[in-house]
C-alpha cells in the first residue's frame, strides 16, 4: 500500500488530517505510530479546527522536518534551504487544490468554529474533500521523498 492510500485509510479511521498523514511517514521518520499521532493531534482542522493551515499540510511540514529539517539556529543556509523545501512543498500541494488554508479548502470561510469535532458519518465524508487531501498531501511528499534520494544518489 502506497502513502496515499495509507493516509487515506487512517483518515477514514477516525484519525485527524495530520495524523493521518504524519501516521503514514511515522516508519521512515523514526517514530512509532502512537507517539506520531499525538505529537501532531492538535494540528488537525487547520490547527485545532481553528482552520487554518490545512492539517494535511501540516502534516506534510511535519514529515519534511522530521526527515529534513536543521537544528543549528546559527545555521542560516539550512534554515533557508529548509523553508524553501516547505515552500515547494507548499506550491505542489496549493497547484492541485488552490489553497493551503482549510476554511477555504472547506468553503467555511468563518463559519463552523466550534471546537467540537464533526462526527465522521457517510454524510461528512460526502461532502468533505478531506480524504483526498490528505491522499494528496501524502503523494506529494512521498514523490518528494524518492527525488530527493534519486539526487542524493546523482541519478
Amino acid at each position: 500500500m502506497g502513502k496515499k492510500e495509507r493516509a487515506k485509510e487512517l483518515f477514514l479511521q477516525g484519525y485527524n488530517c495530520t495524523q493521518a498523514v504524519v501516521g503514514a511517514f511515522a516508519e521512515e521518520i523514526g517514530m512509532d505510530f502512537d507517539t506520531a499521532a499525538k505529537l501532531v493531534s492538535s494540528f488537525g482542522g487547520g490547527m485545532g479546527r481553528l482552520r487554518e493551515v490545512c492539517g494535511a499540510v501540516s502534516g506534510m511540514f511535519f514529515v519534511a522536518g522530521a526527515l529534513y529539517g536543521y537544528n543549528d539556529p546559527k545555521d542560516f543556509e539550512a534554515k533557508k534551504n529548509h523553508y524553501e523545501r516547505i515552500q515547494i512543498l507548499a506550491a505542489r500541494y496549493k497547484e492541485k487544490t488552490g489553497s493551503i488554508v482549510c476554511r477555504e479548502l472547506l468553503g467555511l470561510m468563518g463559519a463552523d468554529q466550534s471546537p467540537t469535532p464533526s462526527e465522521r458519518t457517510k454524510e461528512y465524508y460526502q461532502k468533505r474533500p478531506c480524504p483526498d487531501m490528505v491522499g494528496l498531501a501524502a503523494e506529494i511528499m512521498e514523490t518528494y521523498i524518492e527525488e530527493q534520494r534519486k539526487e542524493a544518489q546523482g541519478e
